[in-house]
């Protein structure tokens, strides 16, 4: 073979690498979720509980502060070093869960929400991973990180309403408090130090690849998406908990028996829907028809939140649409983006994402407080609708995968030429070649014969 190594098999290092943080990505994250099944019901005992609009905003909070520093931080660990600026984020995150869990009233706890969200670690914690795994393993540490959130979101609706029961909400942002503070020393002395950091345009956003990626139609229908879909999650989560309340025997601390059943059938049946848009090439067909399930549980939502079979029924209906979407969408971000401008792209998504949690809590508790439960699904439902008519009409995403190689310095400054034949080969979709990150990005067509050895050749010396 040539000079790169092609090892199918990730190294201790880059296992340690990828699991530590994707631990502390996922310990974030846990943060955030843990209080969402029952924080409506906590707020309305502080002294301005009765305000819906403070409870939408205390739960939303972080997504502001998240979206406007997550691409500052991820660039200015490029300057600084990934390690300290996960410090700060982190020292960022503690204060925010200590101000939440002392504080007495909803004003106090959106404050500390914010001071949350200000810790916006996740672009230099992905940078860092880029650092630290070789151009072969980067979608497979890239994916456990993905894994970590969803696994994190899931256990937190469970978890949420077993912690408040011995506990408390109070509790709950000091145990995450201590747990973050944990998270400094194990990014200080278990995760390994990079040998060398610099940046990587598969895993971090560039202002120069900016104006490229917000002008790109198909990838702001899948922004506005994922805008609408945490959106949603957010003002829903000001409305649920009070009505599983008013319409069951359940007090908060049992409503875990509701989410634990609702989420195994949704992910037994995510898995062999996005299998099937994989394998088949259906990803568009998967993708629009989670969109209008997830349409018709808003419906279900705006005319059954009165009763709890209802609930129930549209929980189980918004479970099964919300994890295809948000395991499709990453994956269609990725195909549909150009091949240089991955990270920014991503970037660009994160970011757009973190604000629909911001507008979503906010929109959620001002229509719930001022018009009622209803109001809010109604809401959701005509922010699914716009997506719903935006993934009709948006081009299929393409069958292809994404492999990254190393190159030497040699072959590196043959960039353009070297993108030339690699792009003429058989397979190849599209391939880029990055002089000064020293790789070579193809996409390779799923449904084609394709020969890696041709593109090793290439490549080696």
């Amino acid at each position: 073979m040539s000079s790169i190594s092609q090892s199918d098999k990730m190294t201790p290092t880059e296992l340690r690498a990828s699991l530590s943080l994707a631990s502390i990505y996922g310990l974030r994250m846990l943060g955030m979720f843990l209080i969402l099944p029952i924080f409506s019901i906590y707020a309305e005992t502080l002294p301005d509980g009765n305000n819906h609009l403070l409870i939408g905003l205390a739960l939303g909070a972080y997504g502001l502060t998240q979206a406007i520093f997550q691409l500052p931080f991820g660039m200015a660990s490029d300057r600084f070093g990934r390690k300290r600026v996960i410090y700060v984020g982190l020292l960022l995150f503690v204060i925010g869960c200590l101000i939440s869990g002392f504080a007495h009233n909803l004003v106090w706890v959106a404050i500390g929400r914010a001071i949350q969200g200000a810790g916006a670690v996740s672009a230099a914690v992905t940078a860092l991973v880029a650092d630290l795994t070789r151009e072969e393993h980067r979608t497979k540490a890239m994916a456990m990180i993905g894994g970590t959130i969803g696994i994190t979101f899931a256990l937190s609706l469970i978890l949420g309403p077993v912690l408040n029961q011995w506990i408390g909400v109070s509790g709950i942002f000091l145990l995450t408090a201590v747990l973050a503070a944990i998270a400094i020393p194990v990014v200080r002395y278990i995760v390994p130090q990079p040998s060398v950091s610099h940046f990587h345009s598969d895993a971090q956003a560039s202002t120069s690849k900016l104006k490229e990626v917000l002008k790109d139609g198909q990838l702001l229908r899948l922004n506005y998406g994922i805008f609408a879909l945490h959106a949603a999650q957010m003002a829903m989560f000001v409305v649920v908990p009070l009505a599983i309340r008013q319409t069951s025997i359940l007090n908060e601390h049992q409503h875990w028996m509701i989410y634990l059943p609702v989420l195994l059938i949704s992910f037994v049946l995510m898995v062999p829907a996005i299998i099937f848009a994989e394998k088949k090439a259906k990803l568009k067909l998967v993708f629009t028809s989670a969109i209008l399930v997830m349409l018709v549980a808003q419906l279900l939502f705006a005319g059954l939140v009165d009763y709890f079979w209802g609930i129930v029924l549209s929980l189980t209906a918004y479970f099964i649409a919300f994890n295809i979407l948000e395991a499709s969408l990453p994956s269609i971000i990725t195909k549909m983006a150009p091949a240089a401008s991955k990270g920014t792209a991503m970037g660009v998504h994160n970011t757009t994402q973190s604000l629909g949690v911001f507008v979503g809590g906010t929109l959620g508790g001002y229509l719930s407080h001022f018009h009622g439960f209803a109001a809010v699904f109604i809401f959701c439902s005509i922010l699914m609708a716009i997506w719903a008519l935006l993934a009709l009409t948006m081009q299929a995403p393409p069958a292809v995968r994404s492999k990254m190689y190393h190159l030497s310095a040699n072959k590196a400054k043959q960039a353009d030429q070297l993108a030339a034949k690699i792009a003429a080969l058989t397979g190849v979709k599209e391939a880029v070649v990055l002089a000064d990150e020293g790789v070579a990005i193809v996409k390779i067509d799923m449904h084609a014969v394709w020969d890696e050895a041709k593109i090793l050749k290439l490549i080696g010396d």
